[in-house]
């Protein structure tokens, strides 16, 4: 069933935004579909920074269908572009992917053992399967597809014909000073844009005015498959175009009317794509904010080549992982959506990127920061359902959970998430073992089947196993500690005896939690259920060392699992023993 539309007093900037995609589209196509767009490069791993170029214009479109309009959210795949270098860590490939560089990414084999065709479709295919989890709808656009069928031909002959115009808006930026400090860019360099204009001599600067020799069209070789081409020659009348190539000395002249193994460079590239689409919104990456970037200069090319508007749209800060720096996708080793919808479900994901604004940068938590924020995401289903959430955390709420189409499948029994990893971490995964532990964590409301706590449960499992180091993960003890038992003191003794007392009584989650936090009140005199305020700071203390103690005696270390938890994995028999009794 559809969710309904958050009402027009919600002030979250996911409607903000939507409110002006909506006006702006009726300013420029009045009547027809709203069109958002997003680029991605299948270069490499698809990182969670190239999510946001995704989720910003998917959230957006998302609520204009809530509203009940009609939108395209499309995704346009560059697989057309220049295969540049070899991934770091990328499985299956070697050092002879490099004689590659230079042909398109559908013309490079995939990884060794890849089901798919090639590079392109390789990459592509995990992050529309991420895509798919996480519901979000969009039309995907091959650009290989596009120049190979010569969809885009009348667009590249105007670029040509009209190719000292661009040049000379190129040139105002060419002569700009580059700025003291390099910016990271989420969208890689256009190496095919800098040899078209510095294999001509257009960005020389001892002239300024970067006249003839440019040609915003960059062909693939006819003999060696690669964009290291030259443009010698090209007739306006005839569209005959004469190239070159630096790597195999190939050279040929094609009709351009007629030829469709080649692309425009990218800043000529992507506004004529707008122009071509009619994009209204999309979002750019923070690197495109500087003097001379392709954002900018696309900007005064739509228009003043192609006739088209430059879309409206924030520019996204970027995304970290908990304990690593920014993301890069020509580096190895960093976390795609994939590998995140491994450890988290897709509402916790989809409400990481909702939840802040796109000029906020965040962190999404491989480590043991993905339990509080577990932590966080369900007080605030608490809230929401009770109806203290606030009107911008139920937005986003509502944005996580599910889109236009309905909400997305979750769990029935949510556990919270560090349970889950805790008890995970100690039965390594033995069904039987979890289930009988889950089933004491609430002896009223017992659960009969794992199935009640998936997909989280499975969630948790693959956070315990994938990215907690083997020297963190609990391991029982087999035997008791006798020796740390008989060198306790009459305090730690009677701590214990507190403990095996209760265990009877107190056996669930909740009755275990109050035993174990009230033992060192009820041994400095205080009642079990005396709250933080009538305590003085020395049972702080003295519930640290009896934690410590407790950890020790069963897992051999000074930390663990939360000792709840702990207890009923272990089982009440096998706690017993290790405790001395």
């Amino acid at each position: 069933m559809p969710i309904v539309a958050q009402s027009t007093e919600t002030t979250d900037w996911v409607s903000r935004f939507a409110d002006e995609v909506i006006e702006e589209s009726e300013r420029r196509a009045p009547g027809k579909p709203v069109v958002v767009a997003s680029g991605l490069s299948p270069s490499g791993p698809i990182h969670l920074g190239n999510l946001r170029e995704v989720m910003t214009p998917h959230l957006v479109a998302d609520e204009i269908r809530r509203r009940g309009h009609e939108v395209r959210h499309l995704i346009s795949w560059d697989d057309y572009d220049r295969y540049r270098k070899v991934p770091n860590g990328v499985p299956g490939t070697d050092a002879s992917w490099a004689e590659h560089i230079g042909r398109p990414l559908t013309a490079v084999p995939a990884p060794q053992g890849s089901p798919h065709p090639n590079w392109a479709e390789h990459f592509k295919a995990a992050m529309v399967e991420a895509l798919a989890e996480m519901g979000v709808e969009f039309d995907g656009i091959s650009q290989t597809e596009q120049y190979t069928s010569g969809v885009y031909r009348e667009q590249i002959l105007h670029a040509m014909k009209h190719r000292g115009d661009i040049d000379a808006i190129l040139d105002q930026y060419r002569t700009k000073k580059a700025p003291a400090k390099k910016q990271q860019s989420q969208k890689p360099l256009d190496e095919a844009e800098l040899e078209a204009a510095e294999g001509s001599g257009a960005a020389a600067e001892d002239d300024g005015t970067g006249s003839a020799g440019y040609f915003p069209y960059k062909p693939y070789c006819g003999d060696c498959g690669k964009d290291l081409t030259t443009v010698t020659a090209y007739d306006d009348d005839t569209t005959e175009l004469t190239y070159t190539c630096a790597e195999c000395a190939f050279s040929e002249t094609v009709r351009l009317s007629e030829f469709n193994r080649g692309k425009l460079v990218w800043k000529v590239d992507w506004p004529m794509r707008w122009a071509y689409e009619g994009v209204v919104f999309e979002p750019s990456g923070v690197d495109h904010s500087s003097p001379g970037s392709s954002f900018q200069v696309g900007g005064r090319i739509v228009g003043g080549i192609f006739g088209g508007k430059q879309p409206i749209g924030p520019m996204y800060a970027f995304v970290g992982i908990s304990g690593m720096a920014k993301m890069s996708s020509s580096k190895g080793g960093v976390p795609t959506p994939g590998d995140a919808l491994k450890i988290m479900e897709p509402q916790l994901l989809r409400w990481l990127y909702a939840r802040r604004r796109p000029n906020q940068s965040f962190k999404i938590a491989f480590d043991q920061e993905i339990q509080r924020l577990y932590d966080e995401w369900d007080k605030l289903e608490g809230k929401v359902a009770d109806g203290t959430a606030l009107p911008g955390d139920v937005a986003a709420h509502a944005r996580a959970v599910g889109t236009a189409a309905g909400e997305l499948p979750r769990t029935p029994r949510p556990m919270a998430y560090r349970t889950l990893a805790s008890v995970a971490d100690i039965t390594a995964g033995a069904e039987d073992q979890t289930l009988r532990i889950l089933s004491e964590l609430d002896p009223a409301d017992p659960i009969t089947s794992l199935d009640e706590v998936r997909p989280r449960l499975d969630r948790a499992e693959a956070w315990i196993n994938t990215q907690v180091p083997a020297d963190q993960r609990t391991v029982v003890r087999a035997e008791a500690d006798t020796d740390l038992l008989k060198s306790l003191d009459d305090q730690g003794r009677a701590s214990l005896r507190l403990l095996l007392d209760g265990l009877d009584t107190h056996w669930s989650l909740d009755g275990l939690t109050h035993l174990v936090y009230g033992v060192p009140k009820v041994q400095a005199g205080f009642p079990a259920d005396a709250g933080p305020k009538e305590l003085p700071a020395e049972i702080k203390v003295a519930q640290r060392t009896f934690f410590a103690l407790l950890y020790h005696l069963l897992v051999g270390r000074d930390t663990g699992p939360r000792l709840p938890t702990l207890l009923l994995a272990v089982g009440q028999e096998r706690v017993r023993k290790l405790l001395g009794e």
